[in-house]
């Protein structure tokens, strides 16, 4: 094998790795805020129906135990692409493009009003990501 096709090789690897950790953590966020909006504000459920029910309401939400097991799969991929890649490009691409993956996620999942500003934000952000993937 050619040192090329090695570097090749270890550059897609690591973009599959970085494509694995932000759909993963965008799919986490989306399921444990869901999980949270149907489970309702913890302290009022508490205060109204004891902590036994806070207990049934957690442990029955099948969301947020789904949305844990994104979280943890994208954890792990970011592990697994930093034994490929540095840190000053799988710490800035995951963050800044699951920034960009939440935006969109956020708005036709959650149907939450995503501003013009939050857009343009994460325009700049992969922005940035494309700048520094290309030197």
């Amino acid at each position: 094998m050619t040192a090329l096709h090695t570097a090749h090789t270890r550059t897609l690897y690591t973009w599959i790795c970085i494509f694995c950790t932000v759909t993963a953590a965008a799919a986490g966020d989306v399921l444990i805020a869901l999980a949270m909006r149907r489970i309702g504000d913890l302290g009022q459920l508490r205060h109204e129906h004891g902590l036994r029910s806070v207990l049934n309401r957690i442990l029955s939400s099948g969301a947020l135990f789904a949305g844990i097991f994104f979280m943890s799969l994208a954890f792990f991929s970011n592990l697994v692409g930093l034994s490929w890649a540095d840190l000053s490009l799988m710490g800035p691409a995951s963050a800044a493009l699951t920034f960009a993956a939440n935006a969109v996620a956020a708005k036709y999942f959650l149907h939450e009003n995503v501003d013009s500003r939050r857009w343009l934000a994460a325009v700049f952000v992969c922005s940035g990501v494309l700048m520094l993937t290309s030197s």
